[in-house]
């Protein structure tokens, strides 16, 4: 009897391990990035409630998305070396946690560290979500995997306006935190029989790296924040320079370091690299537009919190058709095609808002035929940026890889927030305020674009027991 033999596991079992890794990877997602928008709505009535500006009100978003995007790319690797399963758990124990301290926050202090701790716990989660559900997937339906896995991902950051909406309106902004609880502990419950017989092997990245990692991304958002308000004087350039002798700092360790924070070997691949490059873009387009959507349609346009959610919900729609269609298609396009053609389509949905927009509602004739061709744009790059990534790679290193593409998506996020607030924060009110990001929210897509147009995808790695 060959030592395969008494390693892998009954064909019934593995159906039902797959089965339960999707359900485990669909949910951690969906909470994760959920919350990453779901909050999007609640800004204006916590501002009300702690009396906060724009700028300050922002570390709602970034203080949950610096940890986020920092530790992404370490948690991938702590997650091939620890077991996926485990490292699942401990985040989504830590997020659920997070939560319920968000919900009976007495402060706006305790409000964002609990924001930033939620931020860790979906780092930590993400990652391993995915290695976990291509770890049991087999090879000819990984593409589809992705796809549905993407697909879910992206219906959460697109619905997260629209529950925001409904829990402001209806009850409290301290609600849409509470929610995580009982969903977190359900998955919990499930996730418990996955531990037995999950592999692992070698050690987790360092700790040093890490938190250089995350001293680089947290001094880059503070000093894109701060510069407007304090007109770019010396204290925001200290910042600046933090910012980039972190990053030094942790591309020189991660050289040379056995178990580097971050894997600059993955990125010696071009495809993965220009995925990587790609995905920063996209993020900071993808998470700046959702907040900008939603304060133009409460802020400018006059629409309840109610009403805002309500008007994401067709771009959340197509989002979600869009992903779950291409996990379904019988020959699945590559993942260039799949990104260029979102990026281009995203391109042109915020372009035309930026030329059409005024201070009369175009709810019908302008918002929703524009967040349609957005949706679609969205649901095509986000599948074809994580199809590029994850199939240019060795199976040992899926949540590696995930990790990382995923955590420039995040940087490209707090930055894009960052920015936003800054520009809002200092401008006359107004449509040309709105018209000018949604411009460069048009510009960043097409210059992404081009650049995707040098990935060539790899054949899809062996399974996980040939590896």
């Amino acid at each position: 009897m060959t030592s395969s033999s008494l390693t892998a596991p009954p064909p019934a079992a593995t159906g039902s391990r797959a089965r339960t890794a999707l359900l485990l990877a669909s949910g951690g997602t969906f909470l994760s990035f959920l919350d990453a928008t779901v909050t999007n709505l609640a800004v204006p009535p916590i501002g009300a409630e702690f009396d906060l500006s724009i700028t300050s009100l922002a570390w709602v978003v970034t203080a949950y998305a610096i940890p986020f995007a920092a530790l992404l790319a370490p948690a991938g690797a702590i997650a091939d070396a620890v077991g996926r399963v485990r490292l699942y758990l401990g985040g989504l124990t830590l997020f659920t946690i997070a939560s319920l301290v968000a919900t009976v926050a007495p402060s706006f202090e305790v409000l964002v560290g609990a924001r930033a701790a939620q931020g860790v716990g979906a780092a930590l989660l993400v990652p391993a979500s995915l290695g976990l559900l291509l770890a049991e997937i087999p090879a000819e339906r990984r593409q589809a995997a992705i796809g549905a896995w993407s697909a879910v991902g992206a219906l959460a950051a697109g619905i997260g306006p629209v529950l925001g909406g409904v829990g402001v309106e209806w009850f409290d902004w301290r609600v849409l935190f509470v929610v995580n609880v009982p969903v977190g502990l359900a998955l919990l419950w499930v996730g418990r029989s996955m531990v037995a017989g999950e592999t692992r092997g070698g050690r987790a990245p360092e700790l040093l790296g890490s938190l250089l990692l995350a001293a680089a991304v947290a001094a880059a958002v503070y000093a894109v924040t701060e510069g407007p308000e304090r007109d770019w004087d010396g204290y925001v350039w200290a910042w600046v320079g933090v910012a980039v002798v972190a990053l030094l700092a942790v591309v020189a360790r991660s050289r040379r370091h056995e178990r580097p924070a971050l894997r600059l070997d993955l990125l010696r691949g071009r495809t993965f690299a220009t995925a990587t490059g790609v995905s920063v873009a996209y993020g900071a387009v993808l998470y700046g537009t959702m907040l900008l959507g939603v304060l133009l349609l409460t802020g400018l346009w006059g629409y309840s919190a109610l009403e805002a959610g309500a008007g994401m919900t067709p771009c959340a729609i197509v989002v979600a058709v869009v992903g779950i269609g291409l996990g379904r298609l019988p020959r699945k396009p590559a993942a260039r095609t799949l990104i260029v053609s979102g990026l281009v389509l995203i391109s042109l949905s915020t372009g035309i808002i930026a030329l059409a927009l005024s201070s009369t509602p175009a709810f019908w004739t302008l918002w929703v035929p524009t967040g349609v061709v957005l949706g679609v744009g969205i649901g095509l790059a986000t599948v074809g940026i994580s199809s590029a990534a994850a199939l240019s790679v060795q199976p040992v290193h899926f949540a590696a890889a995930t990790g990382l593409v995923m955590a420039a998506r995040q940087v490209g996020g707090a930055l894009g927030v960052a920015g936003l607030a800054v520009v809002l924060a200092s401008a006359a009110p107004g449509p040309d305020a709105y018209s000018w990001i949604y411009l460069a929210a048009a510009v960043v897509p097409l210059l992404a674009a081009l650049a995707a147009l040098g990935i060539r995808t790899a054949t899809p790695p062996a399974s996980p027991s040939a590896a």
